[in-house]
């Protein structure tokens, strides 16, 4: 049984920054690209960032770059993603999500977490 929980989320100001969380069990997710989505109300799922498990390669949307993080600590089989510089429209349900292709695609992701909300206050 794949599992992929997020943790983390919560109420933060404009400006400040929070750490999220994917536990990753089932399998072994080494030879996987894992990603970071998120959708907002009203609005379709969109690519955050993604990380090549194995290598650490890193790929991130233009409205993130140079603010989030990704990271993968291959001991604990979690990924993170620190959101620095938060903004209000960065409001939205996060998920984490695996793939067995490097691709910022939400429907070429096979496994899927529950998600967890983060919500920006200005």
């Amino acid at each position: 049984q794949v599992q992929l929980v997020e943790s983390g989320g919560g109420l933060v100001q404009a400006g400040g920054s929070l750490r999220l969380s994917c536990a990753a069990s089932g399998r072994t997710f080494s030879s996987y690209v894992m990603g970071w989505f998120r959708q907002a109300p009203g609005k379709e799922r969109e690519f955050v960032a993604c990380i090549k498990w194995s290598v650490g390669s890193i790929y991130y949307s233009d409205s993130v770059k140079d603010r989030f993080t990704i990271s993968r600590d291959n001991a604990k089989n979690t990924m993170y993603l620190q959101m620095n510089s938060l903004k209000p429209e960065d409001t939205a349900v996060y998920y984490c999500a695996a793939s067995q292709i490097w691709t910022v695609r939400p429907d070429r992701y096979d496994y899927w977490g529950q998600g967890t909300q983060v919500t920006v206050s200005s």
